[in-house]
């Protein structure tokens, strides 16, 4: 799988992340390489719960619960693509 990094999607889940998290990490640090659920200490699970219910409100679009795992949020990139997904 390709990842766009240019992409405005790519950026709007970074802000998304960042407005979730907190502000030690800016949209501008993270990128799509960036490691997410385990590797962010911020980004426990009460914290994914919100980034989910953020993401949904952002982008019109309910994500189903089979697509919550490792795979979806393993890095920004690859929360992107699959937001992206949603979006087509």
């Amino acid at each position: 799988m390709t990842i766009d990094t240019t992409d405005a999607t790519l950026d709007r889940v970074g802000e998304a992340i960042t407005d979730v998290i907190g502000p030690d990490h800016s949209a501008g640090t993270l990128t799509a390489d960036t490691l997410l659920f385990g590797s962010l200490p911020e980004l426990d699970s009460l914290a994914l719960v919100e980034l989910i219910t953020v993401l949904e409100d952002r982008f019109g679009f309910e994500m189903d619960e089979d697509d919550i795992n490792a795979e979806v949020f393993e890095s920004v990139g690859s929360l992107a693509e699959y937001v992206r997904g949603q979006l087509r």
